[in-house]
Protein backbone atom coordinates (compact mmCIF):
# COMPACT_ATOMS: atom_id res chain seq x y z
CA UNK A 1 0.00 0.00 0.00
CA UNK A 2 1.85 3.51 -1.06
CA UNK A 3 1.50 6.30 1.40
CA UNK A 4 -0.14 9.41 0.16
CA UNK A 5 2.38 12.48 -0.07
CA UNK A 6 1.93 15.20 2.77
CA UNK A 7 0.92 18.49 0.96
CA UNK A 8 3.41 21.76 2.26
CA UNK A 9 2.72 24.96 1.42
CA UNK A 10 5.19 27.80 1.97
CA UNK A 11 5.72 31.15 1.13
CA UNK A 12 3.73 34.95 2.64
CA UNK A 13 1.01 36.94 2.35
CA UNK A 14 1.58 41.32 1.85
CA UNK A 15 -0.97 43.36 4.14
CA UNK A 16 -1.10 47.27 3.44
CA UNK A 17 -0.08 49.35 6.34
CA UNK A 18 -4.51 50.03 6.80
CA UNK A 19 -5.44 46.55 7.42
CA UNK A 20 -2.73 45.28 9.57
CA UNK A 21 -4.52 45.63 12.56
CA UNK A 22 -7.64 43.69 11.40
CA UNK A 23 -5.20 41.18 10.25
CA UNK A 24 -3.41 40.47 13.19
CA UNK A 25 -6.76 40.42 15.59
CA UNK A 26 -7.62 37.57 13.20
CA UNK A 27 -4.78 35.58 12.69
CA UNK A 28 -4.86 33.73 16.46
CA UNK A 29 -8.17 32.42 15.27
CA UNK A 30 -6.78 31.68 11.85
CA UNK A 31 -4.18 29.41 13.18
CA UNK A 32 -6.25 27.73 16.23
CA UNK A 33 -8.96 26.40 13.75
CA UNK A 34 -6.45 25.21 11.17
CA UNK A 35 -4.56 23.76 13.96
CA UNK A 36 -7.52 21.79 15.10
CA UNK A 37 -7.99 20.62 11.61
CA UNK A 38 -7.92 16.94 10.87
CA UNK A 39 -4.86 16.05 8.88
CA UNK A 40 -2.82 19.47 9.77
CA UNK A 41 0.17 18.37 10.93
CA UNK A 42 1.83 22.11 11.36
CA UNK A 43 0.37 25.21 10.83
CA UNK A 44 2.66 28.50 11.05
CA UNK A 45 2.49 32.12 10.44
CA UNK A 46 5.06 34.92 11.70
CA UNK A 47 5.11 38.43 10.74
CA UNK A 48 8.31 39.12 9.30
CA UNK A 49 10.45 41.29 11.18
CA UNK A 50 12.53 42.88 8.08
CA UNK A 51 9.46 43.46 6.10
CA UNK A 52 7.19 45.85 7.41
CA UNK A 53 3.56 43.96 6.55
CA UNK A 54 4.58 40.69 5.48
CA UNK A 55 3.66 37.70 7.28
CA UNK A 56 5.52 34.60 6.48
CA UNK A 57 3.60 30.68 5.92
CA UNK A 58 4.26 27.56 6.78
CA UNK A 59 1.62 24.35 6.37
CA UNK A 60 2.05 21.20 6.10
CA UNK A 61 -0.94 18.55 5.75
CA UNK A 62 -1.05 15.00 5.58
CA UNK A 63 -2.32 14.20 2.41
CA UNK A 64 -4.27 16.25 -0.16
CA UNK A 65 -7.90 15.67 0.84
CA UNK A 66 -6.93 16.98 3.81
CA UNK A 67 -5.14 20.21 2.34
CA UNK A 68 -8.05 20.38 0.09
CA UNK A 69 -10.59 20.75 3.16
CA UNK A 70 -8.77 22.95 4.88
CA UNK A 71 -8.99 25.21 1.58
CA UNK A 72 -12.74 24.84 1.68
CA UNK A 73 -12.69 25.93 5.53
CA UNK A 74 -10.88 28.71 5.57
CA UNK A 75 -12.34 30.13 2.12
CA UNK A 76 -15.86 30.08 3.67
CA UNK A 77 -14.51 31.42 7.17
CA UNK A 78 -13.63 35.30 8.50
CA UNK A 79 -10.52 34.82 7.67
CA UNK A 80 -11.13 34.70 3.98
CA UNK A 81 -13.33 38.22 4.08
CA UNK A 82 -10.39 40.12 6.15
CA UNK A 83 -7.51 38.68 3.70
CA UNK A 84 -9.29 38.98 0.57
CA UNK A 85 -7.61 40.88 -1.85
CA UNK A 86 -4.22 40.76 -0.30
CA UNK A 87 -0.78 39.88 -2.42
CA UNK A 88 -0.12 36.44 -1.46
CA UNK A 89 2.84 34.56 -2.62
CA UNK A 90 2.78 30.79 -2.03
CA UNK A 91 4.58 27.53 -3.71
CA UNK A 92 2.48 23.87 -2.63
CA UNK A 93 4.63 20.77 -2.73
CA UNK A 94 4.66 17.30 -1.77
CA UNK A 95 6.94 15.32 0.67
Amino acid sequence: MSRKPNIVLTGYIDVPADRLDAVRAALPDHVALTRAEPGCLSFEVHEDPQVPGRFTVSERFVDKDAFDAHQTRTGASPWADITAGLARHYAISEL
